[in-house]
């Protein structure tokens, strides 16, 4: 089990992972953030609009006459760019390679991205269908080729970026910076998961819901996925099915409150966060059975002591 404690081999003062925290996540934000502003801008200007709308949702922004698919890419950038700041600074700031946020090995295993992927999609498209086979009511048909062609280029091509940087910053970076200070697994998966849930606490799910309806949610989605990765010794399994996550609700459903304000085939009319959260719980615990199963997960190891190894990964 080397994903943990191959960090130890780098530098790990705490303030090193606050600062390249912070510098990945503003600065990704900001700087990446600044096509968004032009366009909202430009279009503002050129409809002569006195005004600033102020929508509900902040992420609709065709109110500002954005096409939704150019929006998609313009909200998925800034974590291309958070991305970029966080694999270029992570040799001069802990003196390590930026695969070793991976997993315990020298190279990234792909093969269990694409397996992870194929089935958080099944079990998402089994759940999809039960669901609008029961409550055919609770969705509306939003179905345009030409649109949807573009966002199946702009999802696949995209969101894997967006759904990978929060894997590698949160199972990845920050799950070895706190294994380097508790030394204890339980910590690592659940540090990380409730930092990442509070940082959508601004998503607009949580204004439409109620935080305590919605925030679990966010959590344990990071619970799931930490818990696959120290399992799986890397985060390869996490990326492909949070990627595949968001892949399926951008192409498949939205919904007006939903942080992905795509024209998705269905719009969820009647949306329960309480019935929500009761199927991440299903999917999540369905996904970690079969992922168990598939590569021989071995959970007595998340109650030894996270020890130092000698081994440098160049």
């Amino acid at each position: 089990m080397k994903h943990l404690t191959i960090a130890f081999n780098g530098t790990n003062q705490w303030w090193k992972y606050l600062v390249l925290f912070l510098a990945s996540l503003i600065g990704g934000q900001t700087v990446g953030a600044i096509p968004l502003i032009i366009v909202i801008l430009t279009k503002t200007l050129q409809g002569g609009v006195e005004k600033m709308p102020n929508p509900e949702n902040m992420a609709d922004l065709s109110v500002f006459g954005i096409d939704p698919n150019f929006g998609l890419a313009l909200m998925i950038f800034p974590f291309l760019v958070s991305l970029v700041i966080l694999l270029l600074l992570i040799k001069p700031m802990h003196q390590r390679n930026y695969k070793t946020l991976f997993s315990g090995g020298s190279l990234i295993r792909w093969k269990r991205f694409f397996s992870a992927a194929l089935i958080w999609t099944l079990l998402m498209a089994v759940y999809l269908f039960t669901d609008y086979s029961i409550n055919p009511e609770d969705f509306s048909l939003n179905f345009n080729l030409g649109t949807f062609l573009v966002l199946l280029v702009v999802s696949l091509t995209l969101i894997p970026f967006q759904a990978s940087y929060e894997e590698i910053m949160f199972r990845g970076y920050l799950a070895q910076g706190f294994a380097a200070w508790t030394k204890n697994r339980i910590m690592v998966i659940f540090f990380p998961a409730i930092i990442f849930g509070m940082l959508h606490i601004f998503n607009p799910e949580i204004s439409e819901y109620g935080f305590w309806l919605t925030m679990p949610q966010y959590i344990l989605f990071g619970v799931i996925f930490g818990l696959v990765s120290v399992l799986d010794d890397g985060i390869e399994l996490a990326m492909g099915a949070h990627t595949a996550n968001n892949v399926f609700l951008s192409l498949f459903v939205t919904s007006k409150a939903s942080a992905l304000q795509t024209p998705a085939l269905f719009i969820q009319e009647n949306v329960d966060p309480l019935k929500d959260l009761l199927v991440m719980i299903l999917v999540g615990l369905l996904f970690i059975i079969i992922v168990s199963l598939r590569y021989g997960f071995k959970y007595a190891v998340l109650y030894k002591k996270i020890s130092v190894e000698a081994e440098i990964v160049q």
